[in-house]
């Protein structure tokens, strides 16, 4: 999968699918599943964080309130899974 995804970014709280459901079906394909998932989202109920967890979530981060608090959250995110974390070499 050279061409595809390095890490998804995944909000819980989709306008129109259950957030749950789209974590559900990437780790439920073989062509998704060892896609590293990060949960970003506003939820910080303990049963989101449990079930994602329990799902496949590689990570569940809570989405700061202030812009640039987020953008600076995102912005480490993607030095770490692109640049620091090590995936599995069948994700290269």
């Amino acid at each position: 999968m050279t061409n595809g995804p390095k890490v998804i970014l995944l909000d819980l709280r989709l306008p129109k699918v259950d957030g749950m459901e789209v974590l559900r079906r990437i780790k439920d394909d073989e062509r998704t599943r060892i896609i590293p998932v990060v949960v970003l989202t506003s939820s910080t109920e303990d049963r989101d964080v449990a079930e994602s967890y329990q799902l496949g979530v590689n990570s569940y981060i809570s989405k700061p309130l202030e812009f640039d608090q987020f953008a600076k959250t995102v912005s480490e995110l993607g030095l770490y899974w692109l640049l620091v974390n090590r995936p599995p070499l069948a994700a290269k």
